[in-house]
């Protein structure tokens, strides 16, 4: 939902062509939300095949979002941040597990 809701953000002020350009240079960060339902294996596995994290920095990203409540997965322009939140929450969704990815803006 949250994911939804970014992306329609991101559209609704696309209007003017120097927000498109905006859009499309803009680095968006994909941050994974802490639950207490989805394993941490599950979670690894999202980042390395999703996210193409090597196994340790998979592991690393998924103890600071169960120690921090949520984590960077990575930062991308918005389309590749789109396309890997959706992702996510698909895998997720056909695991049955309630694993969130939202997008926000990087620094």
């Amino acid at each position: 939902m949250a994911t939804a809701v970014a992306a329609m953000r991101y559209r609704h002020r696309a209007q003017d062509p120097h927000q498109v350009e905006d859009r499309q240079t803009t680095s968006i960060q994909g941050d994974l939300l802490n639950d207490d339902y989805t394993p941490m294996e599950f979670v690894v596995e999202v980042l390395k095949a999703v996210f193409h994290k090597p196994h340790a920095d998979a592991t690393r990203i998924m103890l600071h979002v169960h120690q921090n409540g949520m984590g960077v997965a990575g930062v991308y322009p918005f389309e590749v941040a789109e396309t890997k939140t959706h992702t996510v929450e698909e895998l997720a969704r056909q695991a049955e597990y309630p694993l969130k990815c939202v997008m926000e803006r990087s620094n």
